[in-house]
């Protein structure tokens, strides 16, 4: 869809497929450890129901970043951007920030706000909600 939009938007360097699995590699490694923790405390990995949240991992990748899983899709396709050469799948990278933030992390933040209380803002305040 990226060359139909922008015709010879592509660029390519060297290891361009290795460096681009690595960073999907990386990226895939991030999100099972993400789910990994939610699994080890007994609690809902569905970003569609925050509020059947059972408890509020703050542990781990989660004293990095409070949105892990959603980190590991942003580096997923930032490493499938670069696999194609492309510059604007590449784009696809700020444009999944921006709606993810807006359309499904704030809700989650309002749910889990209403459910932990202070101890989600306490924790708010110390952790980024990206990197």
């Amino acid at each position: 869809g990226a060359d139909w939009v922008v015709p010879g938007a592509y660029f390519a360097f060297v290891w361009q497929d290795r460096i681009a699995g690595l960073i999907v590699g990386a990226g895939l490694i991030f999100a099972l450890l993400a789910m990994l923790q939610f699994r080890t405390a007994k609690t809902t990995i569905s970003p569609v129901a925050p509020d059947k949240a059972s408890a509020l991992v703050v542990s781990g990748l989660y004293r990095i970043t409070r949105n892990p899983m959603y980190v590991a899709l942003a580096t997923i396709l930032l490493g499938w951007g670069l696999y194609l050469g492309n510059l604007i799948a590449l784009l696809g990278v700020p444009l999944f920030t921006a709606y993810i933030t807006q359309f499904q992390i704030r809700p989650e933040e309002r749910a889990l706000e209403a459910k932990f209380g202070d101890a989600y803002l306490r924790y708010k305040d110390e952790v980024r909600r990206w990197l």
